[in-house]
């Protein structure tokens, strides 16, 4: 017979987890501890919890039936991870990110820089629905020009992901916006419209910030930089505005409702097709071993499959005219894994449920429980490493509380974005952080752009301060 866990026995894999990732950075691997000393913490942390749920009477069957559907609850993500690496391969070599940079320059200045990118953002995740695609693409192309005009590259990246995490949160095209109302029991549209009160106030602190942060900035501009980096890349690329048309199209396809992994492949498709046409000394380069044909297939697949890298005197340029394709994306799919191996054990010995119902002994009124749910989020995307799981486990367990305590399930659906979507980069071992670190040049430092994440950082606040002033707390309708 299986019995319930203590709230002990609950924290123990929590501990092992957090002590083992502690040491791995702080004490053996330093820098290089995401490269898979974090990944087996994780996998350390999830036998911990197996053992637990042994000893509570849980057989190795029901662990791997949970440890299979978390996983499968992953595949999405990891499909989209691989199909961006080839997006990001076909995007170099084809001048699409390149000619985002070149452009970029004549445009941007340090002073209005990072309120620019993280408007740009913006735009871009509210069209896709995806923090991952718009980091992806425009994200990188915002790094390479904001290290040519001296712009800090982690405050920059804060930027891009504040920007970036407000269109994944608002966007009906989100998962995570159509998996929290879900979870919480209202719609989606009634989930949009109410989130809309803590969002803008957020976004607009946020960019008020990256205003006052880029017109404090004093350093010269060296014109010089700029002018080596646009010529650097000219040089290389046949650059034209016709260029962004695959950008164009694939937020087209995602506006007009393709799935994000078609469209996704499609863009990949789009960059090969153009890589073809305006990039053939590039292909040449890349491949140089029969006719152009053969050259052009050859180059393709090697920029959506493996490391490409365009050879360039400018270092500037040099950094940024690279790309790992999927290949280089198969450490962060590593990551993952392994989170939700810990996750699926957690969640099926009910460690995670207990967790959270420990949290309810603190819950004696609406801001309180508001409170509490936020924080379980919160919890959640620090031990569960996902942030899926922090809007589907505190999402089951809060719903009841809810209706118990009066309120419309939008302010459960509403928290659980606040606090759980957008929180899940503010942890270094977490899904979404490894693949930003990734995708911006972070993996060997995931926590230096943490603290420029602004909009991440005051949505749970925002929400924890609408509810202490009962600001629009919405209450359930009685049936007459």
């Amino acid at each position: 017979m299986k019995k319930n866990p203590t709230l002990f026995e609950a924290i123990v894999p929590l501990l092992i987890l957090i002590g083992l990732i502690v040491f791995n950075v702080n004490y053996t691997f330093g820098d290089d501890a995401l490269s898979g000393a974090n990944q087996m913490a994780l996998l350390f942390g999830s036998v911990a919890a197996a053992l637990i749920g042994w000893n509570l009477g849980f057989k190795w069957d029901d662990l791997l039936k949970g440890i299979t559907k978390s996983i499968h609850s992953a595949m999405p993500s990891v499909l989209i991870l691989l199909l961006i690496g080839s997006l990001a391969g076909t995007w170099l070599i084809s001048g699409v990110t390149p000619a985002m940079i070149y452009y970029g320059l004549d445009v941007l200045n340090p002073k209005i820089f990072l309120f620019a990118a993280c408007l740009i953002c913006i735009m871009v995740s509210l069209a896709t629905g995806s923090s991952w695609t718009t980091v992806a693409t425009v994200g990188v192309a915002l790094m390479g020009i904001g290290s040519a005009l001296g712009v800090n590259e982690a405050i920059t990246a804060g930027a891009i992901i504040s920007g970036a995490y407000f269109g994944d949160k608002m966007s009906p095209l989100s998962d995570t916006t159509n998996l929290a109302p879900a979870m919480a029991g209202t719609d989606l549209f009634t989930h949009i419209k109410y989130m809309t009160f803590t969002t803008f106030p957020s976004i607009i602190i946020t960019l008020i910030i990256f205003l006052i942060i880029g017109f404090s900035y004093d350093k010269p501009i060296d014109n010089s930089i700029i002018l080596d980096l646009k010529t650097a890349i000219g040089s290389k690329f046949n650059i034209s505005p016709f260029l962004f048309l695959v950008p164009i199209g694939v937020i087209a396809m995602i506006v007009f409702k393709v799935k994000p992994i078609p469209a996704i492949f499609c863009g990949a498709l789009l960059g090969a097709f153009f890589a073809v046409g305006f990039q053939p000394d590039i292909i040449e380069e890349i491949r140089n071993e029969g006719g152009y044909f053969v050259n052009s297939y050859m180059a393709v697949i090697d920029a959506m499959t493996t490391d490409v890298s365009i050879a360039i005197d400018n270092p500037i340029a040099a950094d940024l005219l690279s790309s790992g394709g999927m290949s280089g994306m198969l450490n962060t799919i590593w990551l993952i894994l392994c989170a939700m191996i810990f996750g699926g054990v957690m969640e099926t010995v009910g460690l995670l449920q207990r967790l959270t119902r420990a949290m309810m002994s603190f819950v004696n009124s609406t801001w309180s429980l508001v409170s509490t749910t936020s924080l379980s989020c919160i919890i959640m995307n620090f031990t569960a490493s996902d942030q899926y799981i922090s809007l589907v486990v505190p999402g089951r367990m809060f719903a009841d509380a809810y209706k118990e305590k009066g309120l419309a399930p939008e302010n459960l659906s509403r928290t659980l974005e606040d606090s759980g979507t957008v929180t899940s980069v503010l942890c270094p071992w977490n899904t979404c952080n490894a693949y930003h670190a990734k995708m911006l040049g972070f993996v060997e430092n995931p926590w230096a752009f943490i603290p420029f994440c602004f909009f991440n950082i005051i949505s749970p606040i925002m929400t924890i301060l609408f509810a202490v002033f009962a600001i629009k707390i919405k209450k359930l309708v009685k049936a007459q």
